[in-house]
């Protein structure tokens, strides 16, 4: 009499489909954590070259800020108009900003810089692109721009106060297809990477 218990015991057909079924998934999802890690570094890159981008092009450009807020903040001559050609004053408490979502931003100057000269992010042959230009993620709303005294220039300068700006990025998320969609990680934000330039002539490139 054969015993059927110990001969099912002794099959081991399948052995190698079954450990195939239960690695080669396994597998896929490293191979898939490798290729959208590399994928992730490549729109952090992406988005630090923008925004340094945008911020050499914001240091030459209208300010970002409404023209009578920027006033205001930074006023071009002295109180005392005896005291004109004296250093402006090093004080970076002095300051404005404009955003998130365009809080109180000019949107004609910021459009301007996001989407550079033609109005549009993307399209080939723009003789000076804008931010969304080198990473479509970007928009206007994702945008924070921080003007500050820099202690350089004097009270009447011609063109304007010399200023300290600092733009960076909010609210921008990684976008992983596979990883997001299996393991949730769709809400993973790309840090802010504030970058910090002394503006020129905030004029240079007003029609850019």
């Amino acid at each position: 009499m054969v015993d059927l218990r110990l001969s099912f015991w002794r099959d081991d057909r399948g052995a190698a489909l079954s450990e195939a079924m239960i690695t080669i998934p396994i597998v896929l999802l490293i191979f898939a954590a490798f290729v959208e890690f590399g994928y992730a570094m490549s729109q952090w890159n992406q988005t630090v070259k923008a925004l340094q981008y945008g911020a050499r092009l914001a240091a030459v450009s209208d300010p970002l800020v409404p023209a009578d807020d920027f006033a205001d903040a930074f006023p071009t001559d002295a109180d005392d108009p005896l005291n004109n050609g004296l250093a402006a004053p090093n004080d970076s408490t002095i300051s404005i900003s404009c955003g998130p979502a365009r809080a109180n931003c000019d949107a004609a100057a910021l459009s301007r810089v996001v989407e550079g000269s033609d109005g549009a992010c993307g399209v080939p042959g723009d003789p000076r692109p804008g931010i969304c230009d080198l990473n479509w993620r970007i928009t206007p709303d994702n945008l924070v721009v921080t003007y500050q005294r820099s202690g350089l220039g004097y009270w009447g300068r011609p063109d304007g106060p010399v200023l300290t700006m600092r733009l960076e990025v909010r609210d921008i998320t990684f976008d992983l297809p596979v990883l997001g969609a299996l393991l949730g990680l769709n809400d993973v934000v790309i840090p802010a990477h504030p970058v910090t330039i002394t503006t020129e002539d905030l004029k240079t490139c007003s029609a850019c």
